[in-house]
């Protein structure tokens, strides 16, 4: 955006905006920078929460054939006490209150597979961040030039 600015589909040169034009385009593309801020941060909790679920599957296919106990958290801070005895077998929340029932194997592959949709994501929106991120520094410097421009030509009169 070194030059120019996308306004709905058309090119224009942030040379030719005015000072106030620029403020506006300034204010529009950071809050546009927070919301996909917002969006990477927390398509990064989930991707994180995808890789603990990973784990803790890959982590039952090792354990023993007993029955496990476990506490069963009914709230964030109440829980019960339970027994873990089907070790082949989890249950997935796949979004939306839906509870999915997998083996193993299979749960590993929905897990690989929501982690690297994810990874792609986020690396399309840091892209997309970095893009907009250079932006506004273009913004903010052709800004800061027609500032300098007009303080200038405020004191040509004076001095004359």
């Amino acid at each position: 955006m070194s030059s120019s600015s996308q306004s709905q589909g058309q090119s224009v040169s942030i040379d030719s905006l005015d000072v106030q034009q620029l403020s506006m385009l300034k204010k529009q593309i950071t809050e546009d920078l927070e919301h996909l801020s917002a969006s990477f941060t927390s398509l990064n909790a989930a991707h994180s929460k995808f890789k603990e679920s990973l784990r803790c599957v890959q982590a039952r296919a090792s354990a023993p054939e007993e029955p496990e106990a476990a506490l069963v958290p009914l709230t964030t801070s109440l829980y019960v006490r339970g027994m873990l005895e089907d070790k082949k077998r989890v249950l997935i929340d796949i979004g939306t209150g839906f509870i999915v029932e997998k083996n193993l194997e299979d749960a590993v592959k929905y897990y690989e597979i929501k982690i690297k949709d994810l990874s792609k994501s986020l690396k399309e929106l840091e892209t997309i961040i970095a893009q907009k991120t250079m932006n506004v520094q273009a913004v903010e410097e052709a800004l800061r030039q027609k500032m300098m421009a007009a303080q200038a030509a405020q004191a040509k009169p004076q001095a004359a």
